[in-house]
């Protein structure tokens, strides 16, 4: 059995790894690995292969940056060669990102079979592109691996045949779950002891530019509190320069940072404030307060049984709950059913 794995973007490596692993000790399973180069930046995209463990792609197909249709477009057309000499058995597509619902597309038209893994989120907002993303590739799919049975219930609601879906768990926590103990080894020096983490990276949040100079002023005014340090999103990153702030007092401004790095940040976190969807289940598993400047979840498990909070783009909620935690009145996470490090071997076992 010949297996091609189509990853594009940074979340989707952290989910993939483990995957890969698992299928690797199975004698009757072949492997491909195909990046599309939608993240091309090395500290968004190789230095990720390298402390996952990831076997170095086969191929990249080095489509880079462009508007939602090039991106896409342009991945198909590269892709559909490479499925055409290829001929796998099965193609796993990752998360909810272009280069997934690209690769679902041209697999379905060549009626090659297609697993979608972290199969059935939904925010229900369609003026997310990857809310689109996840609609069409679950469509498309003949196996989906879900993380949580609200995805579940998602998919049989959209009239998804049952026996085509699989609550698995959380390959993401696969991957924290195995490299966690080494991250406290690439700590970034300098760190305090209390500080808040920030991600953003979002349309919503960063291509609004009033709003964005709102937010970052309320994030400097938490500096007051705690010191605040924000990894930069290279998309934000050209934000933040197209307000011409100058310095931003009080915020600690950093490139991207690699897995491990990032990893042991969070652990460490007084709290997080991010609009990333990942990082809202990798601190509901690490226990850590984490406020998500989103109006929704495609994973509301996180704020059900995690520690996440919707704060939407409500600077007084944010500032409020923050107020929360640091008088110590923060979320307690209850365990996740199936978020236990072992979502990728019952991956394996349902393909092989």
């Amino acid at each position: 059995m010949l297996i091609t794995h189509v990853v594009g973007a940074r979340p989707n490596f952290m989910k993939a790894a483990p995957v890969l692993a698992a299928l690797s000790r199975r004698p009757q399973v072949r492997q491909t690995l195909v990046h599309t180069g939608q993240h091309y930046d090395a500290n968004m995209s190789e230095i990720f292969f390298q402390q996952l463990d990831m076997p170095a792609p086969d191929l990249n197909l080095e489509v880079g940056s462009g508007s939602h249709a090039q991106q896409t477009a342009e991945i198909m057309i590269r892709l559909e060669r490479v499925i055409l000499e290829g001929k796998p058995d099965l193609l796993l597509v990752y998360g909810d990102v272009n280069s997934t619902m690209a690769a679902a597309l041209v697999c379905s038209k060549l009626r090659v079979p297609v697993g979608h893994v972290e199969a059935g989120l939904r925010s229900r907002d369609r003026d997310m592109p990857e809310e689109i993303n996840r609609l069409i590739t679950d469509q498309l799919s003949d196996l989906l691996f879900t993380p949580s049975s609200d995805g579940d219930e998602n998919l049989k609601c959209e009239g998804i045949d049952p026996a085509k879906i699989h609550l698995v768990g959380n390959v993401m926590i696969d991957t924290l779950v195995r490299l966690l103990p080494r991250s406290a080894a690439h700590r970034p020096r300098g760190l305090p002891p209390r500080y808040a983490l920030i991600t953003l990276h979002r349309p919503s949040n960063v291509d609004d530019l009033p709003w964005l100079s709102s937010l970052l002023a309320a994030l400097a005014a938490v500096s007051k509190d705690l010191t605040v340090v924000f990894p930069v999103h290279p998309r934000t990153r050209q934000r933040i320069a197209a307000l011409q702030p100058g310095t931003l007092p009080g915020i600690v401004l950093l490139e991207p940072q690699p897995y491990l790095s990032f990893l042991a940040m969070q652990r460490d976190a007084t709290v997080v404030i991010t609009d990333s969807g990942g990082i809202q289940e990798e601190t509901s598993f690490l226990n850590v307060p984490c406020l998500t400047v989103r109006e929704n979840t495609e994973r509301p498990i996180t704020a059900r049984l995690g520690t996440n909070v919707l704060v939407g783009r409500d600077i007084g909620r944010m500032q409020d709950e923050l107020r929360r935690i640091l008088a110590g009145e923060k979320k307690t996470a209850s365990a996740i059913p199936l978020w236990d490090g072992h979502a990728a071997e019952r991956i394996a076992a349902i393909v092989a």
